[in-house]
């Protein structure tokens, strides 16, 4: 793929800001709908940006409901059994819930269009509101569960029926299975769209609303595993530390999830680059572009999901005047525009003698 020159008078061109993504384009044109892993292949095309927001957000919805209903369910469960373990996890899917919602939120404050305020979007309303869930995740998973932990170690040995407990659990486990697993298909489709696995895919992706889902499914389906082995040994032994325990292993693996989540939308907040791969396949479309000599710099930053802001500096061909450069910077920044990836592309010259930026030997794009 390569961008063809715009036969239009660049008079005509579209504006800066103009709504173009993607507009009379089919997918096998539309290469720089690439993914964003960082071991993507940006050279082969994958669904188009309307689906994956549209998946998502499904995504998103199946776990919020599917939490709701486990939350009452485990609340019931924890008032009648008194399990510090099942207290745990009723706080663990309560959390999820709440966390759902903002992830809705960032899923819908993201996508806002750019203004005079925003002239780069509103892209990473979604990491704001992402690690505000990842915060809820630890406040109000982690420390409930830790704390119920270690007030129930040295509690007093009743007789306590754990039937309903593990109903429940299991119950909980197929429904949180089936998020879990709507997460992973979704994650598997993309990544198999440029070679690599889903979990490279969902570790990487500047899609924090997929990572959340998928990490706090994860989260919760471990964490039932804890909390059901922690049941059935204090069943077991009569020992009541068993299921403090538990509780106190849950508290940590939300608190391991919720660290990680708030640290790679840290990342993308402060300004994440896009990876080497993703650089030399677009360093190579500037290259190849008629009207491009050279390329001196480039800057290629995420700046929203699945949006790139770039800027470069380039030697345009032939000895043009002022007015004629302006127009060719136009032209290209407009065709760069045009793709789904790219939420702006500013190009500036090069100043003299310059060092000109190659693609690696091993480079065959």
């Amino acid at each position: 793929m390569s961008l063809k020159p715009l036969e239009s008078n660049p008079k005509n061109a579209p504006t800066p800001r103009a709504n173009t993504h993607g507009i009379g384009r089919s997918r096998a044109q539309n290469p720089f709908n690439a993914s964003d892993n960082t071991n993507s292949d940006p050279s082969k095309s994958t669904p188009s940006h309307d689906d994956k927001k549209s998946s998502s957000l499904t995504t998103v919805l199946i776990a919020v409901g599917a939490n709701l209903i486990i939350a009452i369910a485990k609340t019931v469960a924890a008032f009648m059994t008194g399990s510090a373990s099942m207290i745990a996890e009723s706080a663990h899917s309560w959390a999820d819930a709440g966390n759902g919602t903002l992830l809705i939120v960032a899923e819908k404050k993201s996508v806002k269009p750019a203004d005079k305020s925003h002239p780069l979007g509103y892209g990473k309303e979604s990491y704001v509101w992402s690690m505000i869930a990842a915060f809820g995740v630890f406040m109000a998973g982690s420390v409930v569960s830790i704390y119920t932990g270690i007030t129930e170690w040295n509690a007093a040995e009743t007789e306590t029926n754990y039937t309903i407990g593990f109903i429940i659990l299991a119950v909980a486990f197929v429904l949180e299975g089936f998020s879990l697993t709507q997460a992973y298909l979704q994650s598997k489709k993309h990544g198999e769209a440029i070679n690599v696995s889903a979990i490279g895919y969902v570790m990487d992706t500047s899609n924090p609303t997929l990572r959340g889902v998928f990490f706090e499914d994860l989260a919760a389906v471990v964490g039932l595993v804890v909390a059901a082995a922690a049941m059935a040994m204090h069943a077991y032994t009569g020992e009541p530390f068993w299921d403090a325990l538990g509780s106190i292993i849950v508290g940590i693996l939300l608190a391991v999830v919720a660290v990680f989540l708030i640290s790679r939308n840290r990342d993308f907040l402060v300004g994440y680059r896009v990876s080497e791969k993703m650089h030399d396949y677009i360093l190579s479309e500037l290259i190849k572009h008629p009207d491009i000599d050279s390329v001196s710099y480039l800057h290629l930053e995420w700046v929203g999901p699945k949006k790139i802001f770039m800027v470069a500096a380039v030697d345009i061909a032939g000895n043009q005047h002022e007015h004629e450069i302006a127009h060719k910077f136009e032209s290209i920044e407009n065709q760069f525009r045009s793709q789904a990836l790219f939420q702006e592309a500013i190009l500036t010259l090069s100043v003299p003698n310059a060092e000109i930026l190659c693609l690696p030997d091993n480079e065959h794009l």
